[in-house]
């Protein structure tokens, strides 16, 4: 891949509307390198406060528990960004960033990526938004592991990670479908916990696994399915 790589930010949602110049001076300012799929980028703890942006590829944000079971928070996918809590302020990194796929990325010193916010209010507004997404979505989790059962927070994980099919089917796809293992760990329970609430759901039709793609064939009953089952469990402790 690194034959075709263009190092360009263009493509990166943070910096929507900088003009060519600003951009191409902001490139320059970055440091730019490639991961292979499972290398690791940042490690937790660790007191680099660089804010890198991902140009090709994708990464997932995870962290260990004391027996080594590994966390998954999010995966990050193209024109998306990471480091930026350290590089605000000052402190060790609180999550490990891993590589899922070959990955490029464009890596721009902290007293730079300061500097910017300073300079660029619409950037600095764009950090806020990210920064208070990122606040709701771990409210969620933490409800949804508060009072969900593990098959319920697996149908809520599918849910999130599908998107309305480019192919314009109108259909809701996760493509490609990451392996059963990742999605055990972004809602804390076993791959075997997820085999079965996917067994379990496609005879109802409402979803299809065709190769490496999961399609939502009607996001509404869904939604519905889910909000039945919540309802009927109400706040029954989770079950890993």
């Amino acid at each position: 891949m690194h034959g075709g790589d263009e190092r360009s930010l263009a493509g990166v949602g943070l910096f929507e509307g900088l003009d060519e110049a600003d951009r191409r001076h902001l490139e320059g300012r970055c440091n730019w390198r490639h991961y292979g799929a499972g290398e690791t980028i940042l490690d937790r703890g660790g007191e680099s406060s660089d804010v890198l942006f991902i140009v090709e590829g994708a990464v997932n944000i995870v962290n260990y528990s004391l027996s080594g079971r590994e966390v998954a928070y999010a995966t990050l996918g193209r024109g998306e960004c990471f480091g930026e809590l350290a590089a605000l302020d000052g402190r060790p990194r609180s999550a490990s960033v891993v590589a899922a796929e070959p990955t490029l990325v464009a890596i721009l010193p902290s007293e730079r990526f300061v500097d910017l916010l300073k300079e660029r209010a619409e950037i600095t507004f764009r950090v806020l938004q990210r920064l208070t997404n990122m606040v709701r979505s771990g409210d969620v989790r933490i409800m949804e592991l508060s009072t969900l059962a593990a098959t319920h927070r697996v149908y809520a994980e599918i849910l999130r990670m599908a998107h309305p099919d480019p192919a314009g089917t109108g259909l809701w796809v996760i493509h490609p479908l990451p392996p059963l293992r990742e999605v055990a760990s972004r809602v804390s329970t076993t791959r075997e916990t997820v085999a079965r609430a996917l067994s379990q759901i496609y005879p109802t039709g409402l979803v299809r696994r065709k190769a490496h793609s999961l399609y939502i064939m009607d996001r509404a009953k869904f939604e519905d399915m889910l909000t039945a089952l919540q309802r009927e469990s109400g706040t029954s402790t989770p079950k890993a």
